[in-house]
């Protein structure tokens, strides 16, 4: 039996989430919704499917939905489905901030309903090629840089686009932050545009990531150091390069490495076939609700240090 869901939100990712859900074997899209009349119909003429402007009028009729609206309505419309028992997906940053992320937690966890977050880095090929590969970091530096974007910008670029990093960063670090140092620069907008952030783990790694929505070119990379290897990933490429120490009987240590294979496929498709997977299985997704709140309270804690640093 196939999940019946619906999409709220098809402005520049929703038509995305729409395109995928209405080709997945496992899923029947069944609604399309945004608050704007025309792009609900003119998507949904595109998928086949209902268009609504209507969010509650979905209930009833779905198993799930995902959310891709502005930051500000994640929990306005993500709220009544889970309370109700229906799986929700809602795009990153999770909310607005940690109250609203730990209503819509607890709303999940008393009925049941799955809960996950759309934290699509984690579904990359080239990061999941990444995780076996994986000893102990000691140093990890990211830089993700891209134009000046031509969708909503209610959020700064921490919660715009670091979130993205900083989620993976703490998936594979599995130590709790004990400092951060941050800097952001308001360029093109009244929020922070770039944004830089130092973080030290209690087991001694330190995470250096960069975020800039107002670079000329487009970079997505995450570099690995651990002892004897060098990892890195191109998330944009989905490629994933090693370069390791070898030490041979009594000769001279070479360096040996390269690209590794890595089958390509979108992230976006893989993030909600997990979705509707966990839907129908009634098992956790694979980035869960507290991912997504400990990716958030990350988030403000770099906005924090970085408005400390802009007060002294």
């Amino acid at each position: 039996m196939r999940v019946r869901v619906a999409v709220v939100g098809v402005g520049a990712l929703g038509k995305h989430h729409a395109r995928i859900l209405a080709a997945l074997p496992e899923a029947a899209l069944v609604g399309i919704v945004d608050i704007n009349e025309f792009r609900a119909r003119e998507i949904a003429g595109l998928v086949n499917a209902p268009a609504s402007t209507n969010a509650l009028e979905m209930l009833g009729q779905v198993d799930a939905i995902t959310v891709a609206v502005p930051t500000e309505s994640h929990l306005q419309v993500a709220l009544p489905f889970l309370q109700r028992g229906i799986a929700v997906l809602v795009e990153k940053p999770l909310a607005r901030d940690t109250s609203e992320a730990q209503q819509m937690i607890d709303a999940a966890a008393a009925s049941g309903a799955v809960l996950a977050v759309g934290h699509t880095e984690r579904y990359n090929p080239a990061v999941a090629a990444l995780r076996p590969l994986l000893d102990h970091p000691r140093f990890i530096e990211v830089h993700r840089l891209g134009t000046f974007p031509d969708r909503s910008l209610d959020i700064d670029v921490v919660f715009d686009l670091m979130i993205h990093d900083l989620d993976v960063v703490l998936s594979i670090v599995p130590s709790e932050v004990v400092a951060v140092e941050a800097v952001g620069v308001a360029v093109l907008t009244s929020k922070p545009d770039i944004a830089n952030a130092r973080l030290k783990f209690a087991s001694g790694c330190i995470a250096n990531i960069t975020a800039s929505r107002i670079s000329k070119d487009r970079v997505r990379k995450i570099r690995i150091f651990q002892r004897d290897a060098y990892l890195s990933v191109d998330y944009a490429a989905q490629e994933v390069e090693r370069w390791r120490l070898v030490r041979g009987n009594g000769s001279m240590p070479a360096i040996d490495g390269g690209k590794l294979e890595v089958v390509n496929e979108e992230p976006l498709k893989r993030e909600l076939a997990d979705f509707v997977g966990a839907v129908r299985d009634r098992r956790p997704p694979g980035v869960t609700g507290a991912d997504g709140l400990r990716a958030l309270q990350l988030a403000q804690r770099i906005t924090e240090a970085m408005r400390a640093l802009e007060n002294e």
